[in-house]
């Protein structure tokens, strides 16, 4: 039997032939012979193409602030496995992860998990036997056949949905909807994020009896003024204080989170929402550090719909320097349409590979290659994202900056980079 953690991970990723299987039979056949029970009093699931992750930090942090003691499972980590499971703010230790996973594989009896599906038991184990008052659980991919969805949420969310693992979801936002709506439950609520949804999400709540609560329609949310926003809803508002998660996506992501607690049964004082909002972070989301007079943000924006949010970012908060733009996309990516979205937003082009990724990974000139006809068609080329950062900041001056995005992978490194660097560094930091 492995003994460390390092070891285990190295054991579970050899455990299915595939990466990524959907369906629910292999999980739930093991959960059971473990005798899994509830996670949690309450349960919250969020799936989404974006935001998921942001979303799960401010519910985490506003349920903390009223006093709930919460567990939150993420995915995938930056810097740590870790990273994936919190318990009452702080993430699982070693010892606690190797046990999880040594009573998963007791129960496995030789029948193939994914790293995920390994991980996701491993989780509601942990959870299970810490005493939570809510478990918020981030879907993996898709949402009906997602390792999560063993776990009947009492809410659920789905953020946002647009283009994006099309190969396992579908080829369009009705079908990619369909998926993500599967966490939802009959008589249950199901927040939904997007202004203009799918059909096929409320066609799904309608279908089962979910009470569908869509921003927009059912609640409300704007900016005051430079330090202020409001959310609301018939007979209720609040007033509260921007995110520290400042990026202007940020703002539904929270209201998203606050439409989530209102839907569930707890009390939330209004006092805890403001705190929560102005308390939670996230590494890699617009992440700022400051080198030697240019400003450097990490975000792990990967799709198109990141890509859109990141340049109407960039042209709404224009610098009086040069914008350079460090990308590292894995090879299961639209990176044209990715950099499409850039059009005029960016001065200088610094591509990287991505095959420290693994079998995702794709070498830089297949990826200059897919992007010949693109704004990105003669960017500098470097082998790996560190090595890309790192010739942009050679290249900077002061008033400049950079953005490094393009896959979790491309996030990683440059926080090892810009960790490992004489900077001046600011977690989460507003733009």
């Amino acid at each position: 039997m492995p003994k460390t953690l390092q070891d285990w991970l190295a054991y579970i990723e050899q455990q299915h032939p595939k990466s990524i299987e959907m369906g629910l039979g292999r999980v739930r056949e093991v959960a059971v012979r473990m005798g899994l029970a509830r996670p949690a009093k309450q349960v919250v699931t969020v799936a989404g193409t974006n935001g998921k992750g942001s979303t799960v930090a401010f519910i985490e942090a506003i349920a903390r602030e009223a006093g709930l003691r919460v567990g939150a499972y993420i995915s995938p980590h930056l810097l740590a496995y870790s990273e994936r499971v919190r318990i009452d703010g702080r993430d699982a230790d070693d010892a606690a992860l190797v046990e999880a996973f040594a009573a998963v594989e007791a129960a496995r009896e030789g029948v193939p998990l994914t790293y995920f599906e390994f991980g996701t038991l491993a989780a509601l184990r942990l959870f299970e036997r810490a005493r939570l008052d809510l478990a918020i659980l981030e879907v993996g991919l898709g949402g009906r056949l997602d390792a999560t969805n063993l776990v009947d949420p009492d809410v659920a969310v789905v953020t946002t949905v647009d283009l994006d693992h099309q190969d396992w979801l579908g080829d369009d936002r009705e079908a990619i909807g369909a998926e993500k709506a599967g966490i939802a439950r009959a008589w249950k609520p199901l927040v939904v994020g997007d202004d203009d949804p799918p059909a096929s999400v409320l066609r799904h709540a309608y279908a089962i009896g979910a009470s569908a609560i869509r921003a927009g329609s059912d609640f409300f949310f704007e900016r005051l003024d430079d330090t202020h926003w409001r959310w609301r809803e018939l007979d209720f508002a609040l007033d509260l204080p921007l995110p520290t998660l400042a990026a202007p996506v940020q703002l539904r992501n929270a209201a998203i989170a606050i439409a989530a607690l209102r839907a569930l049964d707890v009390d939330i004082p209004d006092a805890a929402f403001a705190r929560g909002i102005a308390n939670a972070r996230l590494p890699g989301r617009l992440q700022r550090f400051g080198r030697q007079g240019v400003a450097v943000f990490v975000d792990v924006g990967h799709n198109q719909q990141a890509a859109r949010e990141l340049a109407a970012w960039l042209r709404a908060a224009p610098v009086p320097g040069r914008t350079h733009a460090v990308y590292a996309a894995l090879g299961d990516k639209d990176a044209a349409a990715v950099v499409a979205a850039f059009e005029g937003a960016v001065d200088a082009w610094w591509l990287a590979g991505s095959l420290g990724a693994g079998v995702r990974g794709i070498a830089v000139d297949a990826l200059a290659e897919r992007l010949r006809r693109s704004v990105a068609a003669d960017g500098h080329r470097h082998p790996d994202p560190a090595a890309a950062l790192m010739a942009a900041l050679q290249a900077a001056g002061p008033g400049d900056r950079v953005l490094v995005f393009g896959s979790f992978h491309a996030a990683e490194a440059a926080l090892r980079t810009l960790h490992g660097l004489d900077s001046e560094v600011r977690p989460d930091a507003s733009v």
